[in-house]
């Protein structure tokens, strides 16, 4: 079977899937390596496994044609963008996606922010949304998948969390609910204020909003409305 040797990541990029890490899938941490065992049994020759995500506001411009016609249109254009990109560069090797997936067991127990941390895009917020230094709190995890590939592993960023430096600590001082008082986020307080009959955080984040860290690649308006409306679907849907 041909290996391939090198990551092209154009497609990706010009899609706005503009992050990728690659991971040898033994040099993991033990505790994702036993999250991935059911699912690299069924691919042959498993060997890496591949984080893409996206960083600023690239992946919603193209997510538009599909905000209409889709339920899960960021997640239906990540998969199917990933998808064509490994048929058009990599057809003589194999993959599978397990994020997102929802009738997979890893899928739903993956530990994406360990993985975020190792490819050094993840470091933590006061109000519990990754953060680094280039893209601030506005990057997302969006596909993974494990591959039969040889790529060169990626070199993570080194860069110590933009947190540690932050004098202003905005973002704790803007959250209405003091759900980040502490230094990180209390979840029950957030989500009870959340909930509440004036909480001007139902379709936003005040803690994230206000946070000074790459704010050139903040969300628009547009786009944080959609992603906190779903969260607030979720909360009353399994009555949070």
């Amino acid at each position: 079977m041909k290996k391939a040797v090198s990551f092209n990541p154009c497609m990706l990029n010009e899609q706005g899937l503009n992050l990728q890490a690659v991971f040898n899938i033994k040099e993991l941490p033990e505790e994702i390596i036993k999250q991935l065992e059911a699912e690299c049994s069924t691919l042959k020759n498993c060997q890496q496994l591949i984080l893409i995500g996206h960083g600023g506001q690239s992946l919603w411009q193209s997510v538009q044609p599909n905000l209409l016609t889709s339920a899960n249109p960021i997640d239906e254009h990540s998969v199917e963008t990933v998808n064509k990109w490994f048929t058009a560069n990599y057809s003589d090797n194999n993959s599978k996606i397990i994020y997102p997936d929802k009738h997979s067991v890893s899928s739903q127990a993956l530990d994406l922010q360990t993985l975020g941390s190792l490819a050094g895009w993840h470091h933590t917020s006061p109000f519990m949304v990754g953060i680094n230094r280039e893209w601030g709190p506005w990057f997302a995890y969006r596909v993974a998948l494990l591959t039969d590939t040889q790529f060169n592993i990626s070199q993570a960023s080194k860069s110590s969390s933009p947190c540690s430096t932050c004098e202003s600590k905005v973002c704790i001082d803007h959250c209405p609910a003091n759900a980040c008082k502490s230094g990180s986020l209390n979840l029950e307080t957030c989500i009870s204020y959340r909930k509440s009959e004036n909480s001007q955080c139902r379709e936003t984040c005040l803690a994230r909003v206000s946070c000074p860290v790459a704010s050139e690649h903040r969300y628009s308006k547009e786009q944080i409305k959609y992603h906190y409306a779903v969260s607030m679907k979720t909360i009353e849907a399994y009555n949070y």
